[in-house]
């Protein structure tokens, strides 16, 4: 059998569709080595054991965080034959796993995002109050949707759900957690607030909360947002980086809407409150009108009385200065002609005189004139 000659270019080419049909993707679990990062895009990197050494190859938009040597790590990729650079795997995704590398890639996550500002407590808005609308991101059939509807409605009901089904674990969660928030941002009626749960599990299964893709689509989110992860040991970086975190999607549900027997409660207080305060106040006003009813009625009182005083005294006045009272004292009006006569100078002898009693008229003739004084 005459043996195939290849050339370079040719056996590149035939072991790629070799690998393509044999292994077009691999799932491999080492210890990351020779990490690095080129001109900040290219990722280069290493896995090994004790007896052998993989090489890969990425960008850096395919992390999840910042990684260093010695984590353990499950990388998926396509073995491919560079026909320049020679063998390695073409990364598609790479998370750390065990709880030792889990955790200390978190930790090196978080220090890089603390020192952004991303975990801020300046940063946190305010969840409204009584959202009408919640966009949802959990998994749809899952304990933790199934809780936090229930407990929506018991509490408040008649709250519009937008629901983003996703994976909350594995391979294409990060990517799919990450398209939810941002669909929900993309909308021109947003809804009033951002809500990412899942119930509790291993590290290993929480680990896309503190995935650095979506923690930073959580932190970017122009929409309010809640992420509560069921598990109180470690809070994940998602949860740092929302507004507001809850520890069980049950508590998720308690925190964006009221309790509507509680605020009843406090209606049926307030309404109580106010039905005093306005009894009260309207019996401060019946004793207000009563009193100021008998003010001006003792007002009016003394007015008409000193009226009829001062009418009195006119009258006495006018009765005094009533020429007919003196008529009646004795005294008379002489008159001649039209003139009433004040002094004997005015007069002659032969004057007709009109004289003026209390009862009557009578007319004299003046036969003497005789000065007393």
């Amino acid at each position: 059998m005459q043996d195939i000659i290849l050339s370079p270019s040719d056996f590149v080419a035939v072991l790629n569709q070799t690998l393509e049909i044999a292994f077009p993707v691999v799932t491999i679990e080492g210890e990351l080595a020779n990490f690095r990062v080129s001109k900040n895009r290219w990722v280069y990197f290493d896995l090994v054991d004790e007896t052998a050494s993989v090489k890969f190859f990425g960008t850096v938009y395919q992390l999840p965080g910042p990684l260093e040597d010695g984590l353990s790590v499950r990388v998926i990729g396509q073995p491919r034959m560079h026909p320049r650079f020679g063998f390695s795997v073409n990364l598609q995704s790479i998370v750390p796993v065990g709880e030792g590398s889990l955790k200390k890639a978190a930790d090196l996550l978080a220090q890089k995002l603390e020192a952004e500002g991303l975990f801020a407590p300046e940063r946190k808005r305010l969840l409204p109050p009584m959202p009408g609308s919640i966009g949802l991101i959990t998994a749809a059939g899952s304990a933790a949707y199934a809780d936090f509807i229930k407990i929506l409605n018991e509490r408040w009901g008649g709250v519009e759900i937008w629901l983003a089904d996703v994976f909350v674990q594995g391979e294409q969660s990060p990517s799919q957690l990450v398209s939810a928030i941002e669909y929900f941002n993309s909308l021109s009626q947003m809804p009033d607030i951002l809500v990412m749960t899942r119930g509790g599990g291993s590290a290993e299964d929480l680990a896309s909360f503190s995935d650095e893709r979506v923690v930073r689509a959580v932190a970017a989110s122009r929409i309010p947002t809640l992420v509560a992860v069921g598990h109180e040991v470690d809070v994940s970086l998602a949860e740092l980086a929302a507004d507001m975190r809850a520890s069980t999607p049950t508590n998720a549900a308690a925190a964006v809407v009221p309790d509507k027997k509680h605020e009843l409660s406090v209606l049926a207080h307030q309404k109580r409150h106010l039905a005093g305060q306005l009894q009260q106040a309207y019996q401060q006003k019946l004793k207000y009108i009563d009193s100021a009813r008998e003010y001006l009625v003792s007002r009016m009182n003394n007015l008409v009385s000193r009226e009829v005083q001062e009418l009195a005294n006119f009258k006495k006045l006018f009765g005094l200065l009533d020429p007919k009272a003196a008529l009646r004292r004795g005294y008379a009006i002489v008159s001649l002609g039209s003139k009433h006569i004040r002094s004997i100078k005015s007069l002659k002898i032969g004057n007709q005189l009109d004289i003026e009693l209390a009862d009557g008229k009578i007319s004299s003739i003046v036969k003497e004139v005789s000065d007393v004084s």
